[in-house]
This record gives C-alpha cells, structure tokens and sequence, in this order.
C-alpha cells in the first residue's frame, strides 16, 4: 500500500499538471447562428492570441494580442486564471438612423489573466461574437501593481490566411479622413485608417474598424505580408505629441477591436455590430432630437460670391440670411446655415485660432433678431463653430455659446477643425482630440444641442449612446468639387462611400449641387449628372441633410421636388445591387410612414440596372416617381437632362433604369390606399 507521502505527492503532481493544462487550455466561444467560432487562450509563452473561424474555416488565423507599457508589457507571460461568459438578445430603438430596430445578439467569452512573475499585473481580453461578425477589447482592473499608466504601444496583430483586395485611405498625408477610398492588394497598402473594406471571394467581405472610442487613440493597421504569404496587420495608434499614445488609470477599458464578417455586399452594410459595441444612450429625454434638411450661405462663398470675412462681399448678413430664411419657409426645410457670422474669421486660422468668439456676432449679422424671424417663419437657425483646430479657447467657451443658443432655440450647431493640429501642437485624431469631440459632445447634450462634427474622430458608434452626435465628415465631400485642383471627387468615390466611410457613421456629404459652372475654380465640378446628385439623398445617410447649391439655382428647378419630400430618418434600408467601386442601389423605408425610397448611382460607365420590387408589401400597389438621367445626359459634357416619369409598381415587380456616365436616378414609391 501506498504510504500517505507518496499519495499526498501524487496528488500535487495532479494538480500542478491540472493547474498548467487549465492555464493553457484553448477556449471557444460560438456565435448565435454557430458558423462563427473563436478560438481563444495562450501560447507556451504565455501571450495571449485568438483565431476566428466561418463554417470551420479561418478568417482571421492565430493571432497575438496585448499592449506595451512604459514601465513594462502586457503581451507575455500570462496565465489563464478562469474564464467567463456571457449572453445577451436584446431589440433596442434608436431616435435616427437606417433603421428603427436593432437587435443585439452575442455570445461573449472573458480570459481573466494574470502573469507569472514580476508584478503579476492583470489584464482581461472580453471577446463577442455576433453572427455578423466581433468585437474584442482589453480591460485593465483596478489592482496594486497597476494604477495610473501609460500606453506607448498596443500589440494587437491580426493575421489574415491571404492577400486580398482592400479598399483603404492611408493614414499619413490624408487630412481630416478627406481622401480617395482606392483599392488593392492589402499587402501593398501602407499604414491605413479604418474602416478597411475587404473583398476576399465572391461569399466573403470583411470590414476592420472600432468602436466605442472612449478616453483613447485612434486606430490605424499598418499591414505586411510575412514568408507565409499571410498578410499582418499591426495596429498603430495615433500617438501624443511625445510620442505616448494614450494615458489611463485603473480600472480602465479600451475601445472595441471590430470584424464585421459578411457573405454579400449586403451584410456589411446591414452590420449594426459597431452601434451594439457602444453603451445604451444616456439622454434621458431625446425628444428634441430631431431629422430634417438644411440650406445654407456655403457654396456661394466658395465660388466667390461672398467671403466668410468682413468687407464688401460678406456673406453672413442679416439682409442675406433672411433670404434664405424665407426660401427655407417656402420650400419646407428645417435649417439654415450660416458660415462666417461669428468674430475670428479675418484671422489667420491656423496660428490664430484663439481668436473666435462664439457669443459674438460680426456687426452685420443680427443673431438674435434673425433667430427669432427664422422661428416665426418655422425655421431654425444652424450655428456654425469653426475653431481653427483651437480646441482650449473652444472649450472655454463651450458654456456660454451652447447657453445662448438654447436660449434663442438653436438646437444644432456644426462645429469645425481646419487645422492639422489641436492647438498647433496634437494630432486631431490622438486621446487629445478624442477627448476633447467628447467633451463638446457631452457638453452639447447638457444644452439640448445636436452637433454636426467637421474634421471628426473617425465614428465609432458613439451616436447611440449620445444621438445629438447626428452627423460628421471624415470624408473628401461635396466641397472638393468647389475647389480641389484635381477638379472634385472621380466619379466612382459615391460608388465606394457607402461601402467604406459610411459602414462608421452618418456623413454630413451636402448633396444636391444644380448648377456646375465654376468661376471660383474653372476645372472643378460635381463630376456627375443632376440625377446623381438626387440619388446622393438616398445613397449617402445621414439624418441632416443639405441642399447644398446657392438658392438661385433651385428656384423653379423641376429636382427641387425631391429633395423637399425626401426623409432624413429611415424604418429599414436595403442595399438592393452593387458592386464596390462600380454601382449601388439602395432602397430606404420612411420612418413614420409606408412610402419607400431608392438611389442608384454609377460610376463613370454608363450601365443599366434592374430592380426587383419584392421588398415591397404583399398586396399594395405604389406610385413610382421617378427621376432618371435624361437624353445625352454625361458628367463630362451635359450634365444636367433629367427625364421624371411615372409608374404603377407591385412587389414582384421589376423595373430597368440605364445610367448616363456618373449618373443616376432617385425614386419615390408612395403607397396607395
């Protein structure tokens, strides 16, 4: 018989071995649906890592997670002290959007780890499938070893099974997220920013990006093809003016790591993972959270009708806004927006930015007295905010600007950064600028304010947690056929838009341009045809939209009529055809109503496309407006025919439209009682 030595030694030999399986131990966790899977745990190294799999294939192959402290790693030694998990099927509401209801559903799997030696720092990775994709993130516990610390680098390094195409902007030289969406292998793009849309086959689409970024930098990939013939992306976060990329003290979360997975162009643009990523909205009341379209005093500075500054040609006067006041009252649109009305626009911006004064209007422009004929006329005024990328003297004055206009019932205001700096020293887009969108966002919430955010932290879903973030840039947009020297944006860029930029959030693009002779900047012009510039209003999404054009150009237009009916809040969405780059449909349910609407839009080949009306109600017949390219219509030399007709559509319908080069067509399909 075994003396009680030898059993007590057996025994701890068990458990040790137990001990060091469990730390080792391979973790899976499935999606709802079961074809996502994730593989999860640590290496004989003890670095953390996962792998996903569709229909037991990879997706995303073993890959190394972590970060880099200044005073140590969180990348190695690590063991597996338990695991966790979680589940959740919950429909939630949201006030604006492409859609009414969305369903958050996932299954989520928790590593607790903790290393081995030194000062045994914790740090947990929660990961979340969902059956359109997943979310990982790091969690720093409040513990002893850990208290205030700093990033200087985050280990996260994806490993993709093959080199596919990506449509992508780089992250160096591209200001403000304002450039060309281009396609390519991944392996021979540089540092890029997300999102990253990627065509992998014909049944598969992956798009990387984040979401819920809170108190961090922003996220970059800088990808490389290894021996393999697997391509990596490394993340590389927008660092402070030191060189440290984000400052945190426990406990602490980082924003969500995100993959959206997709068969179909379709899935993609259906993915709400990024908004179900952010937390439930914190708005306790959102019922002045409000749609609608807007005119403003814009693109008649930039083609040199009137300057942002004092002097003869100024355009913000009082006598020039009530003009548009009452266009804006006859033609039923919501807003007007006013550019250059404010002191600070006859500095330098760059250098002076601190100049601007968002209280004080220039003596030509009486704030208070047009508010108030705006109002009676059942309009409002948009208040514009540029702060010359001097975020400090806006801060400061956050209070007293959001106060007044609260007061004088403005509710949405349009704020700016035309700087590559935040106070001529941070990156806009580093946890200095992040932070400082937040605290303009939060800020405006207090005062009933909706913000439309120009050279914006890329979005991340945050509108679901604070809706008054409405819209944003981060896009090269209509302006850029004011005056880029390229002469604007190619015709295939509202091809890609919806597949790229607009999978983060609702883009402020101001559509709806007329009118295309430039004498500001001869060479530049919308490079489509009037159609197209309708179906931008179905296409592009955002729930403030502009009419863009002078007034003039719109008066007794026959497209006018389109944009005025409309809707900027939609039920459901559906992308009906496309192809990346090339072409997309998209058909759009009005939110408080049965009435669809659809764009299509082209790039500069002329095609035909079909619709197939089964998404339409069983038994119902619509009445089809329809506004299509006319004869000779062509972005290069006639821009401007548009044929509208009519016609009876039932489900099961179809209907061929053809497409002049960059051209286009917008439909309104009213139901009949």
């Amino acid at each position: 018989m075994m003396n009680k030595n030898k059993i007590t030694l057996l025994l701890c030999i068990c458990a040790m071995s137990l001990s060091y399986l469990s730390a080792f131990a391979t973790s899976k966790v499935t999606s709802p649906n079961g074809r996502l899977s994730l593989l999860t745990g640590v290496d004989a190294s003890g670095k953390p890592y996962f792998e996903l799999l569709r229909d037991n294939k990879s997706v995303i192959k073993k890959s190394y997670l972590g970060v880099s402290l200044k005073d140590g790693q969180l990348f190695e030694d690590f063991k597996v002290t338990k695991t966790s998990r979680n589940q959740l099927d919950e429909t939630w509401q949201q006030p604006l959007g492409e859609e009414l209801n969305i369903r958050n559903h996932y299954n989520e799997l928790t590593l607790h780890l903790q290393q081995n030696k030194d000062k045994k720092r914790m740090m947990n990775i929660v990961f979340r499938l969902f059956n359109d994709g997943m979310g990982f993130r790091y969690v720093f516990p409040k513990q002893a070893n850990l208290n205030q610390f700093t990033i200087i680098d985050e280990k996260t390094a994806l490993t993709l099974p093959w080199d596919a195409s990506a449509w992508t902007i780089p992250t160096e030289g591209t200001h403000y997220y304002e450039g060309l969406w281009t396609k390519a292998p991944i392996s021979e793009k540089p540092t890029v920013s997300t999102p990253i849309t990627m065509e992998v086959n014909d049944s598969l689409y992956l798009v990387f990006h984040e979401a819920n970024l809170t108190d961090y930098a922003t996220l970059n990939y800088h990808p490389q093809k290894d021996q393999n013939g697997q391509v990596i992306l490394s993340s590389e976060l927008t660092p402070w003016s030191n060189g440290d990329k984000v400052y945190a003290a426990t406990p602490f979360v980082s924003p969500w790591r995100t993959v959206i997975v997709g068969s179909t162009i379709a899935d993609i643009t259906a993915s709400r993972l990024m908004l179900n990523l952010n937390e439930p909205c914190k708005i306790k009341d959102t019922s002045w959270i409000e749609d609608g379209k807007y005119i403003g005093i814009w693109w008649a500075i930039h083609m040199g009708d009137y300057t942002w500054s004092q002097g003869e040609k100024h355009g913000a006067t009082t006598a020039n806004t009530k003009r548009y006041i009452d266009f804006a009252a006859k033609n039923g649109f919501k807003g007007v927006l006013v550019e250059g009305w404010n002191w600070g626009w006859d500095g330098n911006w760059g250098a002076e930015g601190d100049k601007f004064n968002f209280t004080k209007a220039y003596p030509d422009y009486d704030l208070d007295s047009l508010q108030h004929y705006a109002l009676s006329k059942g309009v409002r005024l948009i208040a514009h905010n540029e702060t010359g990328g001097s975020a400090k003297n806006y801060e400061q004055q956050l209070d007293s600007a959001f106060a007044l206009y609260q007061r004088l019932g403005i509710r949405t205001v349009k704020t700016g950064y035309v700087n590559d700096k935040m106070d001529n020293l941070e990156l806009q887009h580093s946890q200095y600028g992040v932070r400082h969108y937040r605290k303009v966002i939060e800020t405006a919430a207090k005062y009933q304010i909706m913000i439309v955010n120009h050279e914006p932290a890329m979005p991340t879903g945050l509108n679901r947690t604070y809706p008054n973030l409405i819209s944003g840039e981060g896009v090269r947009g209509q302006e850029y056929n004011a005056w880029s020297q390229d002469g604007g944006n190619p015709p295939y860029h509202l091809c890609i838009v919806p597949f790229t930029r607009q999978l983060a959030g609702a883009i402020d693009y101001t559509p709806g341009i007329f009118n295309f002779e430039n004498k500001a900047v001869p060479q530049s012009h919308p490079q489509t045809t009037i159609a197209k510039q309708l179906a931008s209003y179905v296409v592009i999404y955002s729930p403030w939209q502009m009419a863009a054009d002078k007034i003039e150009n719109y008066e007794a237009h026959p497209a006018l009529s389109f944009i005025q009916r409309v809707p900027t809040n939609w039920q459901e969405s559906r992308v009906l055809n496309a192809e990346l780059g090339k072409y997309v449909t998209i058909a759009r349910k009005e939110r408080n109503g049965n009435n669809w609407y659809i764009g299509g839009l082209t790039d500069q080949d002329p095609r035909t496309l079909t619709l197939h009306f089964d998404f339409l109600d069983n038994d119902a017949q619509y009445e089809a407006l329809i506004y299509s390219d006319g004869e000779g219509a062509d972005y290069r030399t006639n821009p401007y025919p548009l044929a509208i007709t009519q016609k009876r559509i039932r489900k099961g319908d179809s209907l061929q439209l053809k497409l002049a080069p960059s051209g286009g067509f917008a439909i309104e399909l009213k139901k009949i009682n």
